[in-house]
């Protein structure tokens, strides 16, 4: 089982760093687990036809490659930091190696909320049409007073949160073996031009498409 890791955040110290560190080191016996850096990517700007930076699409294969990813947000101003969502803008736009692809979301805050508002708008935004990734349902890994959490060295002090963390970690190896099973779609320039079609309130389908997609629509369009 190959997974990979992002930390949503540009912070070399951030704790989110240190989760997702003390993930790929507790698991390293049932993943190889490759920990992604997304803080170096230029600010995404779109144009009429895509032009995708090398840099991103070296990301973009090395998700389409695995089995999963883990993505560890912080939380700033109830949703996540901007340069969690450059990356998966740029991750929609003309590639699409999030399509079916298994997520885990956790994450770790300084406050008493461990990120709960982040984690929510995340798989918000994780249901996009351009993204459309199969997050791991009912589940919320929160780390909060995370300066707090972690000993000298790098280990979750919590046992009960450390054991929370392994059954999570469990079911999500078992999703990513179920999704194995499936072969993933390829989006082509036809489905872009195909999705901004159906998803505008001026597009005679748009009702159709809104009530087969349910909320997310609306958040789409």
């Amino acid at each position: 089982m190959k997974f990979v890791a992002i930390a949503g955040t540009n912070k070399i110290g951030s704790t989110n760093r240190m989760l997702i560190e003390f993930i790929r080191s507790r698991y390293s016996y049932k993943a190889d687990i490759e920990v992604l850096d997304i803080s170096g990517l230029p600010v995404y700007s779109k144009v009429p036809e895509p032009e995708v930076p090398q840099c991103v699409l070296d990301l973009a294969q090395a998700i389409s490659s695995s089995d999963g990813v883990i993505i560890s947000t912080p939380e700033y101003d109830h949703s996540v930091p901007a340069v969690l969502m450059n990356a998966l803008e740029w991750l929609s736009y003309g590639i699409h190696p999030f399509y079916n692809k298994p997520v885990l979301i956790v994450g770790a805050s300084f406050g008493t909320l461990g990120t709960s508002r982040a984690q929510l708008h995340l798989r918000r935004m994780l249901d996009a049409p351009e993204l459309h990734a199969f997050v791991l349902p009912s589940s919320e890994f929160l780390v909060d007073h995370s300066l707090q959490a972690f000993d000298d060295n790098g280990q979750l002090k919590d046992g009960k949160l450390t054991a929370k963390l392994d059954s999570m970690v469990d079911s999500f190896i078992e999703l990513a073996s179920a999704a194995g099973s499936v072969s993933p779609r390829q989006y082509e320039q036809e489905d872009m031009k195909r999705y901004a079609y159906v998803s505008s309130p001026d597009s005679p389908v748009y009702d159709e498409w809104r009530s087969a997609r349910g909320s997310s629509a609306e958040d789409a369009a």
